[in-house]
């Protein structure tokens, strides 16, 4: 049984945020140290990415763990309550990304996936932004 009231719930549930999440915020800060030049949630794009570097044709989702069911980690755990729609639920957001990212191959873009538990180590989050861009040395400026 869930411990908060369904009020509570819902209150909790609408401050959830799809856009501009604490790890996009860090994801788009260490983009900006390392001089890439982005778009954000570029709607004429299957799946509205989350980072869009154009001149290089990369995409970056920005995924949390929960959410999209980070294999391995401990952010992706299924709630007790209510399991069956949970299961549903996660299922359709892996799903729908998976067809967004072949539609998104099939237009020539390359794909990346940095996960929420990615972000809270500032120096692996550099690292892992730096091997996404690493193969585009003219695009990347320096920093890779």
């Amino acid at each position: 049984m869930d411990n908060l009231t369904k009020k509570q719930r819902q209150h909790c549930m609408s401050k959830i945020r799809s856009k501009n999440t604490k790890p996009e915020k860090i994801v788009r800060k260490t983009l900006d140290k390392l001089d890439i030049k982005y778009n954000i949630h570029t709607k004429i794009l299957p799946g509205t990415p989350d980072i869009v570097i154009s001149e290089t044709k990369k995409i970056i989702f920005v995924n949390g763990c929960f959410w999209h069911q980070h294999k391995n980690c401990k952010r992706a755990n299924i709630p007790k309550t209510n399991k069956e729609y949970w299961i549903k639920k996660l299922s359709r957001n892996i799903k729908k990304q998976n067809a967004d990212i072949k539609n998104l191959r099939k237009l020539g873009w390359s794909i990346s996936t940095i996960w929420e538990c990615q972000t809270k180590d500032e120096m692996v989050l550099m690292k892992k932004i730096k091997r996404i861009c690493k193969n585009d040395k003219k695009h990347c400026f320096q920093a890779c």
